[in-house]
């Protein structure tokens, strides 16, 4: 095969917004806010910024590391970066196969989900959302609908899926870096104009005077300690680190593989994850959880988080902005932010899919991204068509929780103990413009891997509904089981990729 020069980052921060991009999305508007609620605001905050230090940082560092090392040797997906680590293992590479599994499922129901963010703005802005948004049970009603019309949703998902296409076919610097360029500090500015709205609300019923958004501050902010002894408060927070961080999916690897080999990643890593956090945590913080703090109450906004993962983003902030002079552009402004950090994690999530085709196979951009698009928007219909059938669910288990444990286990157990903690250490700072604190040499071998076998067997345990579709009705188990017998297959279909790939490589080296 023919050498072909590897796309790579045009600049230092391009590289960091496109990572802080991936990371920042629907979990960091939508996620955090229901998590924290439903474990006990403050509460969850302790566990979660141990779980940063222990886990989402580390775990990062070792994404940077991995990805620029296995680029090194011109491979981008995680197969041939595993066997760039343990080429005496002919398996390894097979392990690898979930880097790319991973990210492709996500982004099929990762879109759809993303493109009601689209759909909503939109109708919010020109002022459809407005009747709904008197009561609960009618704007439950009104996403119930949306959910299950094909008219306008999948005109908003096709809209959607080819500003992903678009953005993609224009590859890593004049795409992927370019998009987030502009996107990230859009999305920031757009961010910081809703927090300081919600900041400057006060208390909006005189009946109610605790019912003002200091107090719903200090509901994410004053720690409840004795909650700390419930395990699934620590559970739940371990989880929103991997979710908001996009570790354990194979993306950074793959961002990472397009670095030279003196381009820094302990600063640039570090860079990423700050730049998440602050979105996250201070500004996304600022949001969804006051505001509703200050129209529901401390009681109501428990069960709202409660009765489902959507309600707070799609069903209370459209209530709570309906009620704001201009309401029509803040409730556009909401939405179309969703839109934007949806965007930037979903086009991340195709670059390991796009990245395998082109290195392993020799394949151009433009006939590799033409492969996936056919392939995904195949695989997206059930999605859309059956979504009232659990298959989302099912996905989001498998691929969108217990998969990303698994992968992020394999990554830390080959850089620190394959790879030799010596080397890797060298590895990381390689070019790096800050040394990393000596206790992360101990951290990453024996913590960090400690950490995931505990929330992986601790997720299997829980999940015995899941798993054995107890939760299930039953007219949806052979929805369920179609589910499982798909994403089995993709991995079976994705390895025997990886095998052809070898053999190509190796006849070629012949």
């Amino acid at each position: 095969m023919a050498d072909k020069v590897r796309d790579s980052w045009a600049s230092r921060l391009g590289v960091i917004l496109a990572v802080a991009g991936s990371a920042v999305g629907l979990g960091n508007f939508l996620r955090f806010p229901v998590q924290a609620v439903q474990n006990g605001g403050g509460a969850f905050m302790i566990p979660y910024f141990v779980s940063l230090l222990l886990l989402g940082i580390p775990l990062m560092w070792v994404e940077w590391a991995l990805g620029r090392y296995g680029g090194g040797f011109g491979h981008g997906t995680a197969p041939g970066i595993f066997h760039s680590i343990w080429n005496k293992n002919r398996f390894i590479k097979y392990f690898g196969v979930i880097g790319i599994f991973g990210p492709l499922a996500i982004f099929i129901y990762y879109t759809y989900i993303e493109s009601w963010t689209l759909g909503f703005g939109v109708l919010g802005l020109i002022g459809k959302l407005k009747t709904a948004a008197v009561a609960r049970e009618s704007m439950q009603a009104f996403l119930s609908d949306y959910q299950t019309r094909l008219w306008p949703s999948y005109l908003f998902f096709l809209a959607t899926f080819f500003a992903n296409v678009y953005v993609i076919s224009h590859g890593v610097s004049k795409g992927i870096e370019r998009f987030s360029r502009w996107a990230m500090p859009t999305l920031l500015f757009m961010a910081v104009i809703l927090m300081i709205r919600v900041l400057t609300l006060g208390a909006p019923y005189p009946e109610h005077p605790d019912w003002n958004v200091l107090n719903g501050l200090g509901y994410l902010w004053n720690p409840d300690f004795s909650a700390l002894r419930n395990p699934k408060v620590w559970l739940a927070a371990a989880g929103q680190i991997f979710f908001t961080l996009s570790v354990g999916i194979g993306v950074i690897l793959t961002y990472a593989s397009y670095l030279k080999k003196t381009h820094d990643v302990v600063l640039s890593g570090l860079t990423s994850v700050s730049t998440n956090e602050l979105i996250e945590v201070v500004i996304a913080g600022s949001i969804v959880i006051p505001a509703a703090f200050a129209f529901l109450g401390p009681t109501e906004i428990e069960g709202v988080a409660k009765s489902g993962a959507f309600n707070l983003g799609f069903v209370t902030m459209p209530m709570v902005l309906n009620r704001f002079p201009l309401s029509q552009f803040f409730t556009g402004l909401w939405f179309l932010l969703l839109f934007l950090a949806g965007v930037t994690s979903s086009v991340s999530l195709v670059q390991p899919a796009i990245a395998f085709l082109e290195d392993e196979f020799n394949i151009s951009r433009k006939k590799a991204v033409r492969i996936f698009s056919v392939v995904s928007f195949v695989l997206m219909q059930p999605v859309i068509f059956w979504f009232s059938k659990g298959i989302v669910d099912e996905m989001d288990f498998w691929v969108g929780t217990v998969s990303l444990v698994v992968f992020a286990l394999i990554e830390v157990v080959l850089f620190s103990w394959v790879l030799g903690m010596d080397k890797a250490w060298d590895e990381i700072h390689q070019g790096a413009d800050l040394a990393i604190p000596r206790v992360y040499r101990f951290i990453m071998k024996y913590i960090t891997p400690l950490f995931l076998i505990i929330i992986l067997v601790s997720w299997l345990v829980s999940s015995r509904d899941i798993i054995f579709m107890t939760n299930v009705a039953d007219t949806n188990k052979s929805f369920v089981l179609g589910t499982r017998l798909a994403l089995l297959l993709s991995l079976f279909l994705l390895a025997f990729l990886v095998k052809i790939a070898w053999r190509r490589r190796e006849k070629g080296n012949s």
